[in-house]
């Protein structure tokens, strides 16, 4: 009963590593697609491959998540837990996908975690939910905004003198790297989210050892996430690439560039950041270079509106998802 629950979970987290990818796709594609730096089909394809590769770069971020929660009771009991936590994620990540709306997987992930193990009396680790999560999801997107708009400053000084022309065109180029750069990130964070949770469900059932992270769960979140990735999420990549603002690309490199940096620092120090929420802080910050009235305001509104209610909004869902699963028979 235990190996097919653990089945049940993985194929559930990989399910999630997928809807991830479509959702967050715009993340790394849509700056470069709205200023026609890439084209969307080859922004997609650069950003499934880039994808693949930051996945299999690093661990620390999957641990952090494995230490969110340690459900409580039976194994069986244990699995349960981290199902329902997986399935309002994935419904929460649907839900924003078809309203348009870059809400945070990770967010939405985590909100899962600490709503299914607080319905079901397990026990919640505060001390890294702080610490190592809530922290670091607060102030990654203050920071992308902030340095956004300061490398923008610098960029408009340097190349004040510069052919109007010329420049975009250098920096069309430029946004190839960034871009890539960007994906990168989303595979070294995201990726390792779902990658945390299938080892959680392992030591759950017996199966792994808290630190261990089997190869084949690498791999098979990688191309999950990457799949998803090529699917691609075009209504969140219109709000994000165009209805906030109009970027152009020496913005959208600013924005690229600061908001891949966030995320490599955030995962050397083992925090799972969104990467919604710092390349979009990203995009406001660099884009309010030009004239604060360039933001549409209204547009960022409704998107910070969904962001303070994805941890709740998740965290409600997991736990109607968790009685449903007590109902009809799981431990």
């Amino acid at each position: 009963m235990d190996l097919a629950i653990i089945v049940a979970v993985v194929v559930i987290a990989l399910v999630f590593d997928y809807t991830n990818g479509f959702h967050d796709a715009a993340n790394a594609v849509a700056t470069s697609v709205s200023t026609r730096a890439l084209t969307p089909r080859v922004a997609l394809a650069l950003a499934a491959v880039m994808n693949f590769v930051g996945a299999l770069l690093g661990q620390a971020v999957a641990v952090t998540i494995s230490e969110v929660v340690t459900p409580s009771g039976s194994a069986s009991h244990g699995l349960t837990v981290v199902m329902a936590a997986l399935l309002a994620a994935i419904a929460w990540n649907i839900g924003t996908w078809w309203r348009g709306l870059p809400s945070s997987s990770s967010h939405a992930l985590i909100g899962g975690l600490l709503g299914a193990a607080l319905v079901s009396g397990s026990l919640v680790h505060w001390g890294v939910v702080l610490g190592r999560v809530v922290v670091p999801l607060v102030l990654s997107p203050l920071v992308g905004f902030a340095l956004a708009m300061l490398v923008m400053v610098a960029l408009m000084w340097v190349f004040r003198r510069s052919a109007p022309q010329r420049t975009y065109r250098g920096f069309r180029m430029a946004q190839t790297l960034s871009a890539a750069a960007m994906a990168l990130g989303h595979g070294l964070q995201d990726a390792q989210k779902t990658m945390g949770v299938i080892v959680l469900a392992l030591i759950v059932g017996g199966y792994a050892q808290p630190g261990d992270l089997p190869l084949w769960v690498v791999l098979a979140a990688a191309t999950a996430i990457s799949l998803g990735t090529w699917a691609g999420g075009w209504r969140i990549m219109r709000t994000l690439g165009r209805r906030i603002i109009d970027l152009d690309p020496p913005r959208g490199f600013a924005a690229e560039s600061v908001a891949a940096s966030v995320m490599y620092v955030a995962a050397a120090l083992h925090a799972p950041v969104s990467t919604t929420h710092t390349i979009t802080s990203a995009v406001v910050g660099a884009g309010a270079t030009r004239r604060l009235t360039a933001v549409r305001w209204g547009v960022a509104r409704s998107i910070a509106i969904g962001w303070a209610l994805t941890l709740p909004g998740s965290a409600l869902l997991a736990a109607l998802a968790y009685g449903v699963l007590s109902l009809v028979g799981l431990p």
